[in-house]
């Protein structure tokens, strides 16, 4: 056995740390989608971030760090031990395994058809630390209407947000149609008129679920957020660059820091945030349109998003460990070191710079 005791009080963690055993679980790589072709666009950006949350956690002293690998993808060269999955069997006990020698789980998943939310409540289920927000904080990001439900009640700036069947039929302007436990721009895409709302509608009968909400003219942002027990302290204010090809939105990056106009205001609306969704955990990521009348909010990302990978850079922190300084229940850890630096994060090159 190795020399670790973690104990709970009150929802509260204390890590007494010698040689802490981490699995870190990245759903897209790590063999989630064994049963099925892997568009080189997902892997590539679900690559991108478990190097870089890996990277980060290699640099901790006194971590164990161990991971699944998809035996269809290259050979990683990251500071952890990689278990290779082949098959879903191979998966479902290579979980086990790592989840039952793991002493805390960081799950980076899709909250689309609730994996995040399980994956969450099985470390939990198995008395593990989750480095991550509480599965009823997920299940509610995870649904853009409950999302919508829960901020606008506690009085924040939100993008309406219809269930696509009762969204306003006399708007002026086109529509944004989602899945509503869709993740970023997958599946969005822009309704000009009756007949491709209907169109989206026909697909619901196949039991997916979408949402509407009206296209708004502005700048795409998005923050990144410390989180624990309502409270948060924001990292990053970022600028997203979302284009749009034949009604469909797609992501190339972002600029982690790249929205320097408004800091305070993201500030409160990043606490405003934690308040509502007192279960948000650790790093969360908040996505908005900057309308004319301000910053309104769109969706949350309970997990590790793509700002991930130029956060350290632009904080001069290593964001793995504000993380684990949550544990323990102190104050939120503070960035002490300088002003945050704009860093590009390109997702088609895969450049950080």
């Amino acid at each position: 056995m190795h020399d670790t005791a973690i104990h709970q009080v009150d929802n509260r963690y204390d890590l007494q740390e010698v040689n802490v055993r981490i699995f870190v679980f990245e759903y897209v790589t790590g063999g989630g989608m064994l049963a099925e072709t892997v568009p080189a666009s997902l892997t590539y950006e679900g690559d991108m971030m478990l190097r870089a949350l890996i990277n980060d956690l290699a640099e901790i002293p006194d971590l164990h760090l161990t991971t699944l690998r998809d035996a269809r993808l290259d050979e990683p060269d990251w500071g952890a031990d990689v278990h290779y999955v082949h098959n879903e069997d191979d998966f479902r006990r290579g979980w086990q395994e790592l989840l039952g020698e793991a002493d805390a789980v960081w799950p980076v998943a899709p909250e689309t058809g609730d994996r995040l939310e399980r994956s969450s409540r099985k470390v939990i289920n198995a008395g593990k630390l989750l480095l991550n927000s509480r599965p009823d904080a997920v299940r509610v990001a995870a649904s853009k209407l409950r999302t919508a439900v829960r901020l606008t009640q506690h009085g924040l700036p939100m993008v309406p947000t219809y269930a696509l069947s009762e969204c306003p039929r006399d708007h002026a302007s086109c529509w944004v149609v989602k899945p509503d436990d869709g993740v970023g721009c997958l599946g969005a895409r822009i309704c000009r008129d009756e007949q491709e709302l209907a169109r989206m509608a026909a697909k619901e009968s196949n039991g997916e679920v979408y949402v509407a909400q009206p296209f708004i003219e502005g700048v795409s942002g998005s923050l990144c957020l410390l989180c624990r027990d309502g409270e948060a302290r924001l990292l990053s204010c970022n600028r997203q660059r979302v284009v749009v090809s034949n009604d469909e939105f797609h992501l190339l990056g972002c600029v982690v820091n790249g929205l320097t106009d408004g800091r305070a205001g993201y500030a409160r609306l990043a606490r405003g945030v934690a308040a509502a969704m007192p279960g948000l955990w650790g790093l969360v990521g908040v996505d908005f349109i900057v309308s004319e009348h301000g910053p309104l909010l769109l969706e949350i990302n309970p997990r590790v998003t793509t700002s991930y990978l130029g956060l350290k850079d632009s904080l001069g922190e290593n964001p793995a460990a504000l993380v684990l300084d949550l544990i323990g229940g102190g104050e939120l850890a503070s960035v002490r070191t300088r002003a945050p630096a704009a860093i590009d994060v390109s997702l088609e090159a895969g450049h950080v710079a």
